[in-house]
């Protein structure tokens, strides 16, 4: 089964190409990180898959109905913005709209939904908290728990984990992890290279627009492509809890 396919997808910003004719596929069980310097088109290429931005090429997401894609697919945004003082919880529910939450009375199914996610945010003591009171990082931990309650097949997140402490980090990037080993699959978008390394089954590099690599995190993240790609150097270890990076110092080869 795919979940998507990309096929020479391309946007443009005036008459320059910011995602430059990429193809690839997404399926069941994977933890994608797309990986690249500022600029790359990262956030470009999720935007443009979930046809949110005009392109050309072919995106099986953005052929889909809006409720159809509600259902089928999460999109986190790097935005974090709480517009309304609701509580943690209605804020999370809100993620089960695309199954009628919010025309109906919450189902029990609903209800799981949204404890499960706030289970998984470690956000069960803040259920009732007003969710613009919370310090920066708990509310991306919300808006995380409210992607989480959608409960889709496919999830895109655009950095999820900058602006959150260790902990919470390693906790977000397990429980992507838990939901590929469910079947479903995450595409999630990573400056911090040492996570990508430690936690994705899977890298998608990306330069000036290009995919320039796709594979194994051991065969994408090699000594010449992070500097080329990055313009740095990295100790790396093959250690028993898997592949480790961490980026040392500046190349000399500019990205």
């Amino acid at each position: 089964m795919m979940l998507l396919a990309l096929e020479d997808l391309t946007v443009l910003r005036g008459e320059v190409p910011v995602v430059d004719t990429v193809s690839l596929s997404i399926v069941p069980g994977e933890v994608v990180g797309l990986i690249g310097p500022n600029g790359a088109g990262k956030t470009t290429l999720m935007r443009g898959a979930l046809g949110l931005l005009p392109h050309r090429g072919r995106s099986t997401l953005s052929a889909l109905t809006p409720g159809e894609r509600a259902r089928f697919v999460t999109w986190l945004p790097q935005s974090r913005e709480i517009a309304w003082p609701v509580s943690v919880e209605t804020l999370v529910t809100l993620g089960r709209v695309p199954y009628g939450a919010g025309r109906t009375a919450l189902s029990a199914e609903d209800a799981r939904a949204v404890s499960a996610a706030l289970d998984q945010m470690d956000l069960e003591v803040f259920r009732q908290r007003i969710a613009t009171r919370l310090s920066g990082g708990e509310q991306a931990r919300v808006l995380l728990a409210r992607a989480l309650a959608q409960e889709t097949p496919l999830l895109l997140a655009d950095e999820p984990v900058a602006g959150l402490d260790p902990a919470h980090q390693i906790t977000t990037m397990e429980v992507f992890r838990r939901l590929a080993y469910d079947g479903r699959s995450v595409v999630v978008s990573l400056h911090d290279l040492g996570l990508a390394a430690r936690f994705c089954t899977r890298l998608v590099m990306m330069d000036k627009g290009r995919l320039v690599a796709d594979g194994m995190p051991g065969e994408v993240l090699s000594p010449e492509r992070l500097a080329s790609v990055f313009g740095i150097t990295a100790w790396r270890a093959d250690t028993p809890e898997g592949l480790v990076i961490q980026p040392t110092a500046l190349s000399g080869s500019a990205p």
